[in-house]
Formats: structure tokens, sequence, C-alpha cells
């Protein structure tokens, strides 16, 4: 793997990483009254969209943080439907 590709993949995974301490906390507390739906509906449309574009394009560290990403931002926005 080139550096290049190693930057992506550290990058990607602090970015990804950022998501857990809101997943947990959401999780355990299971209240969402303060994250916005319009928002992550769209951060997780928008990540959707990164995941295809690297497929697209053949990009490891853009498939692989933006497929983990949308699912842990998807696991915060299937919380804040059910518990509103």
């Amino acid at each position: 793997m080139d550096s290049i590709t190693m930057l992506g993949l550290a990058a990607g995974a602090l970015t990804t990483a950022s998501f857990l301490p809101q997943v947990i906390k959401t999780w355990r507390t299971r209240s969402t009254k303060d994250i916005s739906l319009g928002m992550f509906v769209a951060f997780c449309a928008g990540i959707c969209l990164w995941a295809v574009y690297g497929f697209l394009i053949h990009s490891l560290p853009v498939i692989i943080t933006n497929v983990i990403t949308f699912i842990l931002a998807s696991i915060i926005l299937a919380l804040k439907i059910r518990h509103g």
C-alpha cells in the first residue's frame, strides 16, 4: 500500500471513529432530542453517495471509511427515528 492510500485510511479512520462516542451515548441513553433529523438524513445520503463514488473510482480508503461511517450514522438515525 502506498503512502497516499495510508494517509487516506488514517484520515478516514479518525473521522469515522469520531462517530463512535455519539453512537455509544445515543445507544445507552436512547436520547436523541438534540440531534437534528434533517441533518442526519442528509448526512447519511451524502455518505452513501461518497461510498458509491469510492466504488466508481476504486478507492479503498473512500469505500471503507464511508461504508463504516454510513453504518454508524445510520444507527444514530434509526435511534432518532425510533426515539424521536
